[in-house]
């Protein structure tokens, strides 16, 4: 987020944004001042628009379960660990999506883990409602993938949402690597 904040005669403070941080007390007159904060607004702007290359199509997908009886408690309720599953159900449809399976990763010796999960449970979901899954890519990955979920019901009320944070990490090795690139060419970057 870029400050500017006007002090004494027009002492400026600014604090840049992810791509470029640097912070700076400087004295200005009023005409430096509008360009310099032009200037800010519009490098701010064209920072958002780096970060946000990946295709939306690609970005967001959405696909549908329904509750089965397995899957609740004796009130009919979904038990809370079956979140999980279906957050992984929405990430291997998201990845089929884009031309990718978990079993052409393992293949080429790349497995995914989870390494970081949370749920934020708004509503229950009941025996027998049909669930859509949006599955939503964070950012672009790099040796983590970021994703973001909401479940809604068939009658489109937020049941849950949730992220998780999974790792590229060589199967014999079991070290990070790289988000393989021919996954960044998919997502067209």
């Amino acid at each position: 987020m870029i400050e500017l904040v006007k002090k004494s005669h027009i002492t400026v403070w600014i604090r840049g944004s992810k791509c470029k941080r640097y912070r700076m007390y400087k004295s200005v007159n009023k005409i430096q001042y509008k360009k310099m904060k032009t200037l800010l607004v519009y490098n701010y702007f064209l920072c958002r628009l780096s970060q946000t290359k990946i295709n939306k199509s690609l970005k967001n997908y959405t696909t549908t379960v329904r509750v089965r009886y397995a899957e609740t408690d004796q009130m009919g309720v979904v038990y809370h660990g079956n979140y999980a599953q279906y957050f992984e159900e929405g990430r291997t449809e998201w990845l089929r999506h884009i031309g990718v399976t978990y079993k052409s990763l393992e293949e080429k010796e790349i497995i995914l883990p989870v390494i970081s999960i949370g749920f934020k449970f708004i509503k229950s979901a009941l025996y027998d409602d049909l669930l859509t899954i949006k599955t939503i890519l964070k950012k672009t990955p790099k040796v983590k993938i970021e994703f973001y979920y909401e479940i809604t019901n068939q009658n489109n009320e937020l049941i849950c949402t949730g992220s998780s944070i999974l790792a590229f990490i060589n199967r014999k090795t079991k070290k990070p690597i790289a988000c393989p690139k021919y996954i960044l060419e998919k997502l067209g970057l």
